[in-house]
């Protein structure tokens, strides 16, 4: 394996800041049409009027809820058949190959369930919140929306997300390997209002939450996470949360692996232990080489992945293009994502585009000008904290080979001469 250094020229690799200066000069060259380029254009090209121009189009009643174009038919959730016994306990994964900005569109947002995705009518759906508090509560959704109201933008992560890569590369897909996270606006209430509601005894210091599926499911949650950033939320990105989201109310944990985030929410408990349920003891557990197993591992560590080029989206021949990708961390905000395209040996920084907000998804690019020779593509991201996202090697030294959860390590894509992109790991 190739060393890696913690800061590389890449000037022979990467563009620098005098050759972004002259992007626009060198695409309007390249873009620049010809005498003889008319000849290769389709009939819906310039100067020739497309079909679609020479008729009216659908009236607004057409569509009465918006769909994607016919053409973006491709760009759809995918399921793994072998993962799991069965779709009703199973994963869909985002094609994070397809998406631009760091909004998950609702209708490809990740799925996962543990009993199937219910149906739950809003009007007989109630949260009750009891255990160590003062004066428990039994609320409806117009109850819940009656509560001042916020709005924030997190990610939620799968902590499964790249556990099948454990071992070795098995996917070669970027929307298998890392399609287990989104990111949404997320409205509600502040799980803290609800709390000061009813009272909190002085011994409780942990939360029990519960879901209205099929398998109850359920996490226990320190009580200061409660106070300090989750929510309670019923909208999604604008609307109403989609069932496979949780409708009518779920809860969102920032930060933290995704499990935790409760959809279907009925139930609060506080208490003054933890419940060790069934998903923090048989699972949601970090198997160690020595036999033992880490509990409570809710973070969600550094973690970034290039989303183009990647298996999806190969390169079509040498030429400039723009290395893009995706951050995000448990800690807080992403404060810089280094990019190399040997391998590790090198390593250029990446611009960060605004917004970046704490435990959200950030966008990065990094110009590049492919020779047409094969490349190791990998990205590497620093929190605000200082933690630097480890390579599969250093995560095995610590963790071993047996654990399915928090694989945070730096994907590498190997690029052929063909332009063509391959999951690989670096040993």
């Amino acid at each position: 394996m190739a060393a890696r250094s913690q800061r590389g020229d890449a000037a022979d690799a990467a563009l620098g800041r005098r050759s972004v200066l002259g992007l626009g000069a060198a695409l309007t060259g390249s873009l620049a049409l010809g005498r003889d380029a008319f000849a290769e254009q389709t009939d819906a090209a310039p100067p020739s009027d497309a079909p679609w121009s020479q008729s009216l189009g659908a009236g607004v009643v057409d569509r009465p809820y918006g769909r994607p174009a016919a053409f973006e038919a491709g760009v759809i959730r995918r399921n793994v058949p072998w993962l799991t016994a069965g779709t009703e306990s199973s994963i869909s994964f985002s094609p994070l190959q397809s998406l631009n900005g760091i909004i998950t569109p609702n209708g490809l947002f990740f799925e996962r369930y543990h009993a199937g995705r219910p149906d739950v009518d809003p009007a007989r759906h109630r949260l009750m919140i009891h255990g160590m508090v003062e004066r428990p509560l039994l609320l409806t959704m117009p109850d819940i929306m009656r509560f001042p109201s916020v709005s924030r933008i997190h990610f939620i992560e799968c902590p499964a997300n790249g556990g099948m890569e454990w071992r070795a590369a098995q996917l070669n897909s970027l929307q298998f390997t890392h399609g287990m996270v989104s990111c949404a606006e997320w409205t509600g209430v502040r799980l803290s209002t609800l709390i000061e509601e009813v009272g909190v005894r002085k011994e409780a210091t942990w939360a029990m939450v519960e879901g209205a599926d099929g398998a109850h499911m359920n996490r226990s949650l320190p009580l200061e996470k409660c106070l300090d950033d989750c929510l309670v939320v019923y909208a999604q990105n604008g609307e109403a949360l989609r069932p496979e989201q949780g409708y009518p109310l779920r809860l969102v944990v920032p930060g933290w692996e995704g499990n935790v985030s409760i959809k279907w929410l009925r139930r609060i408990k506080l208490g003054d232990k933890p419940w060790f349920s069934r998903e923090e003891t048989a699972k949601y557990t970090d198997l160690m080489p020595d036999g033992t197993s880490r509990g409570f591992t809710w973070l969600i560590d550094a973690k970034s992945v290039i989303t183009f080029p990647c298996p999806e989206k190969p390169l079509n021949g040498p030429g400039l293009y723009e290395i893009r990708g995706l951050a995000w961390t448990g800690n807080g905000k992403v404060t810089r994502v280094d990019v190399s395209v040997d391998g590790g040996a090198n390593w250029t920084t990446a611009q960060l585009h605004a917004p970046v907000l704490s435990k959200a998804l950030t966008r990065f690019s990094l110009p590049w000008r492919w020779d047409g020779k094969p490349a190791l593509l990998e990205s590497r991201v620093t929190d605000e904290t200082g933690y630097v996202q480890p390579t599969i090697t250093q995560l095995r030294a610590k963790r071993g080979t047996n654990s399915i959860y928090h694989n945070n390590a730096i994907q590498t894509w190997q690029v052929k001469a063909d332009g063509s992109v391959f999951d690989v790991q670096l040993g």
